[in-house]
């Protein structure tokens, strides 16, 4: 996107009014260049329509009717003082109109991301001086050479095998090691590019940037903020390394749904492979501060708390490296699918290919005959196979499988986020949240609220200032730079809800994808419990402040200010709408779903499309509901079980 003068100007002075600077030490946002940065994260948008929409809103930004609409009569933004321009912007968060907040929410995360993110003039952003957050540390000087020699093409070229794959995450990296395996010529097409050992520790601007998706950034609603990675070997290059197998009773009802084989031992089979494989270990989780908090105050409450099992080597310290691990491990000690089931496929032959944009399977008489992609610069990849292995992601995949003709009217439907929420607490000791293991323990006190298995669970993860930002409020600028110049002095619990009800993925006229997610009443309330139970959590853990990410500013001091009662009451008079509560998903599930009839699923108990029996579907995108917990270990058994059957079949 290339802004014109007065689209800049318009951000600049939104971005200034959230982030005015102080006038000593902090910079306002324009003067550290955050405007830059927001252009740069936003012209990755693969959506047209929305860029279109960005630069309609900042063209009307400084014109009267947006004075009228912020209740500053017929004059412009800039003519407004500071405390005019936060109260203008604060009216649009607090608006009764969903779609109102939703903008404010957009602009709200872009501007204190960006500022939190952008290294600014001096390669060393002031705010990271003041909290005592490092400077990015670069790549070790010993790392590695890349394993792996991805394939990148510049000119037009057409490939033949066995088997293409779609994506090279959890699912398709795991699918491929199996098929090659099985003697079968296998292809992967990755959409990002190839970043190994010696590629990360450049923080959280460049990862942002290079190794997480550039789009959709959100629902089309504005309630919940998506991520995932897009990069060769996918999330788990960027995943926290939890190693969490599918429970017992989701898997007796996903059996439920027509697939048996997952209560059987095939499935649990699968899980066994997948987590010998990955060397899931409960040995590399020591307690770091800031999992030591949600210990000792779910221990003090008399509620479970367990280790968290991690992927990881012996090479992982568990610390200061762990923490910045979700923007790549610089040790290479994660075990994602690049060191493992990739590195497995290559070792048989599998052609890795990068820089891949698939956008379409050519089907002729009821079979997948050829997959077309195209590259960053252009450059036509046409792959010709005997079968399709679709693992693009619980986005990606429905919207390919649209795209490319299919009708079955499940693809798309039951899409899970396991929508999460984090409640902060401001500690006397200091943390450093972005240190230590990437998560280490959980707290199920409240995973089955209705009997049925629906509720939430309790994780940290490291928390850096970027990343902070999707999960807080803003209530005007002072308060904000209070906050974060606690930030090194402060932690947050997560809250991951597993969600009964589910969103949908469509496509828009061009073929991008658009998710439409809204937390139903049902969910909204267990996700409550689980806002009230984390404060409950920071609490007893010794908390001298506690707020949630409610846009209404909802806190209180224990013991000086306010209660846990009147926290509970605050945050459901403040609302779980779009723009109420800010909310994420990191782990995005169920879009095409297995299941035992064309009625109720988009794939059949193979994974194959009820349409097109050579294409299947192993990622995500698979599970018939919700796991619960982190999802990678069973998008791995999935994508195992559903490439076992295949290749048998294929051979």
């Amino acid at each position: 996107m290339e802004p014109t003068a007065e689209q800049r100007a318009a951000l600049g002075l939104i971005c200034d009014t959230f982030l005015p600077g102080d006038g000593l030490t902090l910079p306002a946002a324009t003067e550290l260049g955050a405007v830059d940065t927001i252009f740069q994260i936003l012209g990755r948008n693969p959506r047209e329509a929305e860029r279109k929409q960005l630069a309609t809103l900042l063209g009307l930004w400084n014109s009267r009717l947006t004075g009228l609409l912020t209740g500053n009569g017929l004059r412009k933004f800039s003519t407004l003082s500071q405390e005019q321009r936060e109260q203008a912007l604060l009216k649009l968060g607090d608006s009764g109109l969903a779609p109102v907040r939703a903008v404010f929410q957009a602009l709200k995360q872009a501007s204190l991301l960006s500022y939190n993110v952008t290294p600014g003039p001096t390669s060393t952003n002031p705010l990271w001086k003041e909290i005592g957050y490092p400077v990015p540390a670069g790549p070790l000087p010993n790392a590695p050479q890349p394993a792996l020699k991805p394939l990148r093409f510049t000119e037009s070229t057409t490939l033949t095998c066995d088997v293409v794959i779609i994506g090279s995450g959890a699912g398709g990296g795991t699918a491929a090691a199996v098929l090659a395996e099985a003697g079968l010529d296998v292809v992967v097409l990755e959409r990002g590019n190839y970043y190994d050992d010696q590629d990360f520790g450049t923080g959280e601007l460049n990862a942002l940037t290079s190794i997480y998706a550039p789009g959709p950034a959100a629902s089309a609603e504005g309630q919940i903020t998506l991520v995932a990675g897009t990069c060769l070997g996918g999330g788990t290059v960027v995943n926290w390394s939890t190693s969490l197998p599918t429970p017992d009773a989701v898997r007796q009802e996903w059996a439920e749904l027509g697939t048996p084989h997952f209560a059987e031992a095939e499935y649990g089979d699968a899980l066994d492979v997948v987590s010998k494989r990955l060397g899931v270990t409960e040995a590399k989780s020591p307690l770091s501060p800031r999992d030591g908090i949600l210990e000792r105050g779910a221990q003090a409450l008399g509620w479970d708390v367990d280790t968290l099992p991690r992927n990881v080597s012996d090479a992982c310290d568990a610390g200061i490296e762990c923490g910045r691990c979700g923007y790549g491990c610089r040790l290479g000690a994660k075990q994602s699918v690049n060191k493992t089931w990739l590195a497995d496929a290559a070792g048989h032959g599998a052609r890795l290919v990068v820089d891949a944009n698939v956008r379409r399977i050519d089907v002729k008489n009821g079979r997948a005959e050829q997959v077309s992609a195209i590259t960053s610069n252009g450059v036509a990849i046409e792959v010709t196979a005997r079968a399709v292995v679709v693992a693009a992601g619980a986005i990606q995949t429905p919207a390919l499988l649209r795209r490319s003709g299919l009708k079955n009217k499940n693809i798309g439907r039951y899409l899970r986020l396991h929508p999460a929420a984090a409640v902060f607490g401001v500690f006397e000791e200091e943390i450093r949240p972005w240190e230590g293991g990437l998560q280490t323990r959980i707290s199920r006190h409240h995973a089955d609220l209705d009997g049925k298995g629906h509720g939430v669970i309790y994780e940290t993860g490291p928390i850096h200032p970027g990343l902070a930002t999707g999960f807080m409020n803003w209530r005007g600028a002072a308060e904000h730079r209070a906050t974060m110049l606690e930030f090194a002095r402060s932690n947050a619990v997560g809250v991951i809800t597993r969600d009964r009800d589910s969103g949908t993925v469509q496509i828009d006229k061009t073929g991008e994808p658009i998710v439409k997610y809204k937390l139903s009443d049902y969910d909204a309330n267990h996700l409550h419990t689980g806002i009230t139970g984390a404060a409950r959590i920071l609490e007893a853990a010794g908390a001298r402040r506690i707020f949630s990410g409610h846009q209404a500013g909802v806190s209180y001091e224990p013991g000086v200010r306010g209660s846990h009662a009147e926290f509970e009451a605050a945050c459901r008079a403040a609302g779980y709408g779009p723009g109420q509560c800010s909310l994420g998903a990191l782990h995005i599930m169920g879009s095409a779903r297995m299941g035992g009839s064309p009625e109720i699923s988009a794939t059949d108990p193979d994974g194959a499309t009820w349409e097109v029996a050579n294409i299947v579907v192993a990622d995500g995108s698979s599970f018939p509901t919700a796991p619960g917990v982190n999802p990678m270990v069973s998008i791995e058994a999935i994508a195992y079980m559903n490439a076992k059957r295949l290749a048998a079949q294929l051979s």
